[in-house]
């Protein structure tokens, strides 16, 4: 146990050149960490019951001692997980780091992703507020769109004929295994990435200049952790419901709907382009599409140059991708309006087409300028 310690957080070599952009990854490790510490203290004081979820969560708030920091802790916590992990896979997608041979270590942490997405979605259903019951029964409604299977799928995943007592008890359970399956995963993730060792800003080989983890890595990231926590501690003190909706502290009615329903802002995007498809099999295909399609980079992307340091038209179509993500992220968080939709509809084009025609077509440009 000490030797495998040692390899990996002492001994092991990494590029000298890398930047704030790769300590993410130790960031996220810290954040799941906490995310688990503190879902265990909060599942010590919780009942997945539909009388009692809400009151429970209440009496955590006001009656618990610290009960309020370790929830606020906990939903916040869950803001900046998400944050950070998207600022991780920009982080990859600029510097290439899905290209042979890390393809391995980016497909592992688009399963991560995936699998946060799911574990978030079930946590946010359990104080059963208003908004947690319509939202569940709008994203498990989408089973039922399969052929012929769905739904029976949507009842068996209800445990009934609508979100009721059996529902919260199953996303408890997954809730609270989910991470740590995530946990495991993200061993092997790391397991991965130290097979290969860390890409670089500039995409090329550093086996010629590496340095030891520690102590100057160590370092740099407990500097950047200092940040983190003063971030943390800003919102979690003095901005503790600036993310969550209001619409949440209320107790869940399945007679009445709220005038918007909508994910936490996270899952904003991915909702957006399921909204801009009338057709409800086809948005819930396009939906999971704008997740999976991540797992087909490693294959259409093997330019030898792999970072967009040097390269300026990838460079500038991918500041567009980053704005088109945006976009969809403020349009999903928006009532739905002609020009909402239109605006969606373009940034999903946009999203699609980047990966399944224009990483590839620039690519193809980039290997004729910089060989020739």
């Amino acid at each position: 146990m000490i030797k495998l310690f040692t390899d990996y957080f002492v001994y092991s070599g990494l590029p000298s050149n890398i930047s704030i952009n790769w300590n993410y990854g130790s960031l996220l490790g810290v954040i799941l960490v906490i995310q688990i510490m503190t879902g265990v203290t909060l599942g010590m004081h919780y009942a997945a019951n539909i009388e009692l979820s809400f009151n429970l969560v209440e009496h955590i708030m006001r009656d618990i001692n610290a009960g309020w920091l370790v929830r606020y802790i906990h939903a916040n916590g869950a803001s900046l997980f998400f944050l950070f992990v998207y600022l991780h896979i920009a982080r990859g997608l600029y510097a290439g780091s899905y290209t042979y041979p890390r393809h391995k270590l980016w497909n592992i942490g688009v399963v991560i992703y995936i699998l946060m997405m799911g574990t978030a979605f079930l946590g946010y259903v359990l104080p059963f507020g208003q908004m947690s019951i319509w939202g569940a029964t709008v994203i498990t409604n989408l089973l039922s769109a399969i052929p012929y299977l769905g739904q029976d799928l949507v009842i068996l995943v209800w445990g009934g004929f609508s979100v009721g007592n059996p529902t919260l008890n199953r996303f408890y359970s997954l809730h609270y295994l989910l991470p740590f399956i995530l946990l495991g995963l993200v061993a092997y993730h790391l397991s991965a990435l130290h097979e290969h060792a860390s890409n670089n800003p500039l995409g090329i080989s550093s086996n010629t200049d590496k340095i030891y983890f520690h102590p100057y890595f160590t370092i740099k990231d407990l500097y950047y952790f200092t940040l983190f926590l003063i971030l943390f501690s800003t919102l979690v003190f003095y901005f503790p419901n600036y993310l969550n909706h209001p619409d949440n502290y209320i107790p869940a009615n399945p007679l009445v709907t709220p005038l918007s329903i909508q994910p936490e802002w996270y899952l904003l995007a991915p909702y957006a382009i399921l909204r801009t498809i009338p057709n409800k099999l086809l948005g819930v295909v396009a939906l999971a599409l704008s997740l999976l399609i991540l797992l087909i980079l490693p294959f259409i992307s093997q330019f030898a140059i792999r970072s967009y340091t040097i390269r300026s038209y990838s460079k500038i179509f991918y500041w567009l991708f980053i704005g088109s993500y945006l976009l969809l992220v403020i349009c999903g968080a928006l009532p739905i309006s002609e020009e909402i939709i239109n605006l969606s509809i373009l940034s999903s084009i946009y999203y699609f087409s980047y990966f399944l025609i224009i990483l590839p077509l620039i690519n193809l440009l980039d290997s004729l300028i910089y060989t020739h």
